[in-house]
């Protein structure tokens, strides 16, 4: 407690850490109560039929990612995963297509051309999910919850919630660029959070009004922390490849001669892969315009218990794993760097044997690791068959535990980085935090 008190003191004294951090929890503030403000047109009190549907399977999901602002007819009921949709489509064209490929070698300009192309994707996306979600609306609410009605409800409510999802995505980039952490990141994040006393409560009255009583909920608790220290093994876990530099004497000064370590972590990626598949697991839903469909596709694919939904939403974690790690860990570059240097993998060959050589060791740890990875994602639904409460559910490992834990432990890692290059302790006694950022790049 001392030490902790001491490094809260160390973080007040550092000026721009101290602004960065206020900027950032006044953004998310922002963001918070914008979730509560009801779409123009729409009576707050009429909501009841709409808490119910989002209050359990994918549509829960999709809920607790907007931190509540589906549920409550938010104007930024849409979240952010219009934005990540519209992301995974620019980086899969970036494998396919030579103009964005271009663009990714052209640095900072290429850069600021591939987030404008983004932002526009997004806005399409949400003129398609946006009416999609007003005819959800439709079919949840009942009619006296509609003040205004005809086509200026349906437009004006299209362009606020479009508008809606670009603001939250411009308070995003605010917090990137002058608050502390990844903004879209902790934006997902703040939503789950917001959502996880009220799955607390609910688990805690079900148990109470079943007669499980607390001894159960209890070990629930004990495996839920269990859960979360196996996913910070997994961000944390790393491998590390020898790299010895050889001697050079240029002048009277001696370079190289020693051996360093190059650290391949377990799970490279980070979150990124879980917030992909995720996003993509949506679509079905948008697809079937939010309706209940009792049977067939749209089904299956709306309630996470279902094998074909976990099956093909883990199946799309270990491809984007591989696909992620394979963006920001290029062999031939590392290989190409260690010759440039003078240093080498003894044992192997400079060059090409060196690029193979990582290419196998990395391809050898992805592979547990994506499937550990796919494993916590797809722990709701067993826990939700064992019969945890639906909505605590989704916070027994899957999505919402593991962005959780890799942004909380990215932004404790950019907060040390901050004390460390100003001579003060780090926030750990044992050593640096290791998050997600120290091997993969931020969304």
């Amino acid at each position: 407690m001392k030490r902790l008190i001491e490094t809260i003191k160390n973080i007040y004294k550092i000026e721009e850490l101290r602004s960065r951090i206020l900027y950032t929890l006044g953004i998310l503030l922002i963001y918070r109560l914008g979730s509560f403000v009801v779409l123009p047109g729409i009576d707050p009190n009429q909501l009841d039929n709409l808490k119910q549907q989002t209050s359990e399977g994918i549509l829960g999901l999709l809920d607790m990612f907007s931190g509540g602002a589906f549920s409550n007819a938010s104007i930024f009921a849409l979240g952010i995963m219009p934005y990540i949709s519209a992301s995974i489509v620019i980086q899969l064209m970036g494998i396919a297509v030579p103009y964005f490929q271009r663009l990714q070698k052209e640095g900072e300009s290429g850069r600021k051309k591939i987030t404008q192309i983004t932002r526009y994707l997004t806005v399409l996306i949400l003129l398609l999910q946006a009416p999609s979600y007003l005819t959800n609306l439709h079919a949840q609410l009942p009619v006296e919850a509609f003040v205004l009605t005809g086509n200026f409800f349906t437009i004006s409510s299209i362009l606020i919630l479009t508008a809606g999802t670009i603001f939250v995505m411009w308070l995003g980039e605010k917090i990137t660029d002058k608050g502390i952490g990844n903004g879209i990141s902790l934006i997902i994040m703040i939503g789950i959070i917001a959502r996880l006393p009220f799955a607390f409560g609910a688990e805690f009255a079900s148990r109470i009004e079943g007669g499980g009583g607390l001894v159960i909920l209890l070990v629930e608790v004990i495996m839920f922390l269990l859960v979360i220290a196996g996913s910070i093994l997994l961000v944390q876990g790393t491998r590390r490849i020898p790299v010895q530099y050889a001697k050079r004497i240029v002048g009277n000064k001696q370079y190289g001669g020693v051996r360093q370590y190059i650290p391949l972590k377990v799970n490279a990626a980070g979150v990124m892969p879980i917030i992909f598949a995720q996003a993509l697991m949506f679509i079905p839903t948008m697809i079937a315009g939010f309706t209940d469909s009792g049977s067939g596709f749209a089904a299956a694919f709306t309630r996470y218990t279902s094998f074909w939904y976990n099956f093909t939403f883990a199946l799309l974690i270990i491809v984007f794993t591989y696909f992620y790690t394979a963006i920001i860990m290029n062999p031939v570059q590392m290989a190409d760097d260690m010759k440039k240097n003078g240093g080498f993998i003894p044992g192997v060959k400079p060059g090409k044997k060196t690029s193979e050589f990582i290419d196998s060791i990395m391809s050898k740890i992805t592979l547990p690791g994506s499937i550990f990875l796919a494993f916590i994602a797809i722990m709701p639904a067993f826990a939700g068959l064992t019969g945890v409460n639906n909505q605590f559910a989704q916070f027994y490992g899957g999505t919402s535990l593991l962005i959780l834990v890799g942004v909380v432990l990215d932004t404790l890692q950019q907060i040390e980085s901050h004390l460390l290059m100003r001579h003060y302790d780090g926030l750990m006694k044992s050593g640096r935090i290791k998050g997600r950022a120290s091997g993969a790049a931020a969304m």
